[in-house]
């Protein structure tokens, strides 16, 4: 049931860990600060509904400077009713290009267990960071080991109704060139995802929420889904940084 958190744990602090003495060096080679390590748990949540009621994750941790980088984001998934689940892991260094916004660029592997089990990596190409408004934002083109081509964007926004009190609003939408049925896409806009978590902090570092999530697919992307074109459930988690 926890492997989906095992396996992306393992992955930030393994590359944390190595890129640790790369830091320092590009430390003294660019004048940057001191290198700094940060892990976010965006989301680590059970989801009763639909059937698979599954355990979601999702974590960004990076080290480095204010200009320099090493950015590790993941997500993933995993049934508590049966041995499947999915992750996305991203290694990607980033550069500040603006006070707002980090270039990014690296590399990002899928994994399916548990079925028809499947693996396959892209190289990916992105920016993230605040935009007007404060609107989080995470534009990324990828390329995959076959050569296809895919985008997604995700965004982000924070109400505070008191210090404490917070409403986190979420949009997920990605798109394809080319058919990829193995897993699922087909070309075109492929899906769109809305999301809303009310969370508060006990502790900055420690926040239970509660949320509703809400998925849509379409063109040969629903034809694939099926019965599974249009979703949501209610989400309970909790949101942990350090």
């Amino acid at each position: 049931m926890m492997r989906i958190v095992q396996y992306t744990i393992g992955l930030l602090v393994a590359g944390t860990l190595l890129v640790g003495g790369a830091a320092e060096t590009a430390h003294a080679q660019t004048m940057d600060d001191k290198p700094h390590t940060y892990i976010l748990f965006h989301k680590l949540e059970y989801v009763p509904e639909p059937a698979e009621q599954p355990i979601s994750l999702e974590a960004t941790s990076w080290i480095g400077g204010d200009v320099n980088r090493l950015w590790l984001r993941g997500e993933g998934e995993q049934s508590t009713l049966h041995r499947e689940g999915e992750a996305e892991v991203e290694a990607l260094y980033g550069r500040l290009i603006s006070p707002f916004f980090d270039v990014v660029a690296g590399m990002r592997v899928d994994r399916r267990w548990g079925g028809d089990g499947q693996t396959r990596g892209h190289l990916a190409v992105g920016l993230q960071g605040l935009a007007p408004y404060r609107f989080e934002v995470e534009p990324t083109l990828y390329v995959s080991h076959k050569g296809n081509v895919s985008a997604g964007l995700a965004a982000s926004y924070h109400v505070l109704f008191t210090q404490r009190l917070i409403m986190e609003s979420e949009m997920e939408a990605s798109a394809a060139l080319q058919d990829v049925p193995e897993w699922g896409v087909g070309s075109g806009f492929n899906d769109l995802g809305l999301g809303v978590r009310l969370r508060y902090e006990f502790h900055r570092k420690f926040a239970p929420y509660v949320g509703y999530d809400h998925h849509w697919s379409f063109g040969e992307t629903a034809d694939l889904a099926g019965d599974h074109a249009s979703s949501g459930a209610f989400v309970f988690g909790v949101r942990i940084w350090r």
